[in-house]
């Protein structure tokens, strides 16, 4: 069948790790389990004077004109948001969702594709089930990836992450964060396992899988915090320079981070790209985009991209290797539109 077969022009996936906007409260350490000692994070804004500091072209190198730059103010309007000066802890609180059907495509229009696909699936499920995969999302929850530029400098971070069942949470798993390191996915404890395990039942369909993730992040009393930085792409709309993300009513907003930055932080686990072991773990893309590096790390003339590897294991019968296979189950599980319209 693979020799006639080709990729359906109309191929798409839904998500299977859904997380939501995780939100901001602030606290004192000691108070982890009193609920009611936790106020919002709101997110203010501040006017500056900023200087000339950018890289100048030669013909600005004179120095009456720097001085003439100089004295022109660089005023600015940004948002901030900091902790309270009488709470040193940030909590950052968001659900996450374990949906089953990895692999099954939620748009497809070649049922001959649909079906050498979910049996090239159900293969690499009977063989290698989501156990790998499990652990690694499992590692980046306990090590609290995904707080970002808030987990750099914390003194202490503690992150539990519950089951809820009938809206309640079970007795969570705790983890001491820093203790867990960002690089080492395989270097994982007990819990991290348990969790890993519950993670890949909620793949695999034999549990329904919803967790709540709560961090706390000892930083100091008055510290900046760093939700989520809107991209605001009519600049005339706004005066300020940088807009952070809030969630709520108006009067009653919270700032948080999006999703979208919650689940690019929980899929960090590709391993399995040339240069590995220099970078470490970068998140899950069909080209293994970093843009912050402004580099793909998966180009396909190595052939190590997303769509030459699925296309030569469904398309030409040619396995990939056993990471390469993880990677590939990784991607779907991520998401996306993959079909091969003209």
């Amino acid at each position: 069948m693979s020799s006639n077969l080709k990729t359906a022009s109309v191929l798409a996936f839904e998500r299977k790790l859904d997380p939501s906007d995780a939100l901001f409260h602030a606290g004192r350490w000691e108070e982890q389990n009193n609920a009611t000692a936790w106020v919002p994070v709101k997110v203010r804004e501040k006017s500056v004077r900023g200087t000339i500091s950018n890289r100048l072209k030669t013909k600005d190198q004179d120095p009456a004109k720097l001085d003439a730059a100089i004295e022109k103010p660089n005023l600015q309007t940004v948002d901030v948001a900091a902790l309270p000066a009488d709470a040193d802890t940030l909590r950052v609180q968001f659900t996450l969702r374990v949906l089953a059907g990895a692999g099954t495509p939620s748009a497809c229009n070649s049922a001959e594709y649909q079906a050498k696909l979910q049996q090239t699936v159900q293969g690499y499920v009977q063989q290698h089930g989501f156990a790998e995969l499990g652990n690694r999302y499992a590692a980046n929850l306990a090590n609290g990836r995904f707080l970002w530029r808030n987990r750099m400098g914390a003194e202490n971070v503690q992150v539990q992450v519950a089951r809820l069942v009938d809206g309640r949470p079970q007795e969570p798993w705790a983890f001491d964060a820093l203790a867990h390191h960002l690089r080492a996915l395989n270097a994982i404890d007990n819990g991290v396992k348990e969790l890993g395990a519950l993670v890949a039942q909620g793949l695999a369909g034999d549990a329904h899988v919803l967790l709540q993730v709560t961090a706390f992040a000892r930083l100091g009393a008055g510290q900046e915090v760093f939700p989520s930085q809107e991209l605001i792409l009519d600049k005339a709309s706004t005066r300020k320079s940088k807009t952070l993300y809030q969630v709520g009513e108006k009067g009653q907003e919270i700032a948080a981070i999006h999703s979208q930055k919650i689940g690019n932080a929980l899929r960090t686990i590709d391993t399995w790209y040339e240069g590995a072991q220099d970078l470490g773990p970068i998140a899950v893309e069909p080209y293994g985009s970093v843009t912050t590096q402004g580099k793909a790390y998966r180009q396909p003339r190595q052939k190590l991209d997303f769509y030459t590897l699925l296309d030569d294991w469904l398309l030409k019968d040619k396995m990939p290797a056993v990471a390469q296979q993880h990677y590939v189950m990784a991607v779907l599980i991520r998401g996306g539109v993959f079909g091969d319209a003209s």
